[in-house]
């Protein structure tokens, strides 16, 4: 049994990486932003494996304080708290409070949350670390759009590139993920593809990770994608 740590689980992706996982017969521990939410209630099990906390990755202080009366380990943490960003977002013309909030949840959020958990995830079986990001942060496409948020994920990327660097000496695997574009509040009713197909693939690729991927960029059928 795999206990997984999942960050955004009120809706979207991370409501459904809880619901496979749980369905898998793995322990979730699912954060959510606002005390109260009742968005993971249709997930309740009643055998205690489904564990909700309160943070928003926004706010370290949250982060730190949810860390801090988690005492089991953690085998894969999920880093899926992230938004599309604020308009205006072009080189043009920007939002650039929007900008600082959009780096603030996407990048530095991810890596508070990291730091916070890392106890938990040291003392996990075959510890691993998953970053949701995008292929709109690979400095392969030249595309400008959304660019507060291309710039988030590109910047998310490169921390966790550096992490993997500096946890592999202990075993633990470190991968950014693109979870393709899915038909979500941020991804919209046109995109490719399902919420339940990206976070089926997220799974496949967590539960199947190894050390000799530590560092890579994984789209969630399992392929590379270029930095």
């Amino acid at each position: 049994m795999t206990t997984f740590l999942i960050t955004g689980a009120a809706r979207g992706i991370g409501h459904d990486l809880v619901r496979q996982a749980l369905d898998a017969g793995d322990t979730v521990i699912a954060t959510v932003r606002r005390g109260g939410e009742n968005a993971l209630d249709d997930l309740e099990t009643g055998d205690g494996r489904l564990r909700i906390l309160t943070m928003d990755v926004r706010h370290p202080q949250t982060i730190v304080a949810a860390a801090s009366i988690v005492d089991q380990p953690i085998d894969v943490l999920i880093n899926n708290a992230g938004i599309i960003g604020h308009q205006p977002q072009s080189v043009l013309d920007m939002d650039f409070e929007g900008f600082a909030d959009t780096l603030n949840i996407n990048t530095l959020g991810p890596l508070c949350v990291i730091q916070a958990f890392l106890g938990n995830v040291r003392r996990g079986d075959n510890p691993r670390i998953i970053t949701i990001s995008s292929k709109m942060g690979s400095m392969s496409h030249q595309s400008s759009d959304r660019i507060a948020y291309r710039a988030s994920k590109a910047a998310i990327n490169k921390v966790m590139q550096g992490l993997a660097t500096d946890l592999r000496p202990e075993n633990i695997i470190v991968v950014s993920m693109h979870p393709g574009w899915v038909r979500t509040d941020m991804g919209g009713g046109s995109a490719d593809i399902s919420v339940e197909e990206s976070a089926s693939g997220i799974l496949a690729v967590a539960n199947g990770l190894t050390l000799d991927r530590t560092g890579s960029f994984i789209n969630y059928d399992g392929s590379e994608i270029p930095w």
